[in-house]
């Protein structure tokens, strides 16, 4: 999806296409929330998480390296 608001036509056509045909009120309100979803992701993409380890070096119960105490 490009950074262009979704449409309520296309919303209802990714929602058939993903298995989930939408009633015609429902169109502009996926598409709002689509479109708040999308701006979020937009904003995660642009931290900078540097040394940030993946969350799979973490083990609940011990002490991180660096870790604030």
């Amino acid at each position: 999806m490009s950074a262009a608001e979704l449409t309520t036509p296309e919303a209802a056509r990714w929602a058939a296409r993903a298995g989930f045909p939408l009633p015609a009120d429902r169109h502009a309100a996926v598409a709002a929330v689509a479109d708040h979803i999308h701006s979020v992701v937009a904003v995660l993409r642009e931290l900078d998480f540097g040394d940030t380890p993946p969350a799979a070096t973490y083990h609940a119960g011990e002490e991180q390296p660096g870790a604030a105490v």
